[in-house]
């Protein structure tokens, strides 16, 4: 598979990569040097702000719902107008937000962390129809929040512990039951579950932080394969394109030997599979 260069803007830590189903174009976010990144076609905007923003969900053509260090704010693309709409976190100055996506249900959930990623600093929330919940605590390093096609499972990952977890879902109204399951280890390989997302089919894609890698795994958690990348610290993939068979790849500079040129630059690669058109977030 032929991976390519879709932006040459190096992020200190791209993350959030999300494809806008109505605007047919590619959201990301540089974490560290608080910018919100938009490309159509050869036309990139940038957008900046004077905290972390770290990932979103599409609400209607010119709004997103945007995650910061503070909670959660709607955000007008066009006019860059904000308003907020939920605090999360707002009073601990060691936090910020990290890995998130809108659900099935119109919901969306976050993931935050420490600042310097400082050890279960953080919690993984849910906001769905002006609630906000705390699903998870004792979190270091929020990833791999996506969802099945089915609207059965929600899939989470706290980086450091080499485990992807699976948790099932209320089909009523999409907040967890039960208690979390280990979907994927990577104990054995060491290896770091970055951010995931979850094809049409069910196969769960990860982003390997520090392995020049996203690797594919089957409804089963079962290893299916991997692509090289050629930057080591990838961080998020997202589905799009006219026919949701692009995978788009967000990768981070921070801490990189400068001879790694590419570290930082987003990616794409067409792949054999189509991914879930990113859900809507119900406000």
């Amino acid at each position: 598979m032929q991976v390519e260069i879709f932006d040459e803007t190096k992020c200190e830590l791209g993350e959030g990569p999300l494809w806008h189903p109505l605007r047919n174009e590619l959201i990301w976010f540089d974490i560290q040097s608080k910018r919100l990144l938009k490309r159509s076609g050869n036309s990139l905007m940038i957008s900046a702000f004077d905290r972390n923003v770290s990932a979103a969900g599409w609400v209607d053509h010119d709004h997103l719902l945007v995650a910061d260090e503070f909670g959660l704010f709607k955000f007008n693309l066009e006019t860059e107008a904000e308003s907020r709409i939920v605090d999360i976190e707002k009073d601990n100055p060691v936090t910020r937000s990290n890995d998130g996506r809108a659900d099935p249900f119109g919901g969306f959930w976050i993931g935050t962390m420490g600042k310097e990623a400082e050890d279960q600093a953080g919690a993984i929330y849910r906001y769905y129809r002006g609630e906000v919940r705390q699903l998870f605590d004792n979190i270091s390093i929020s990833n791999s929040i996506c969802f099945s096609p089915d609207k059965r499972f929600a899939f989470y990952t706290d980086t450091p512990t080499k485990k992807i977890m699976r948790v099932a879902l209320d089909q009523q109204d999409g907040w967890p039951v039960g208690g979390s399951e280990v979907f994927v280890d990577l104990t054995a390989d060491r290896l770091n579950p970055d951010g995931s997302v979850v094809d049409a089919d069910g196969n769960l894609w990860n982003a390997q932080w520090g392995a020049n890698r996203v690797a594919k795994y089957g409804r089963d958690g079962s290893f299916v394969s991997a692509i090289d990348l050629p930057a080591s610290q990838i961080t998020c993939p997202a589905f799009g394109g006219e026919q949701g068979t692009t995978l788009f790849l967000t990768s981070a500079a921070t801490g990189l030997d400068p001879a790694e040129e590419d570290g930082g630059k987003t990616f794409t690669v067409q792949v054999d599979a189509v991914g879930q058109k990113e859900h809507q977030v119900i406000l």
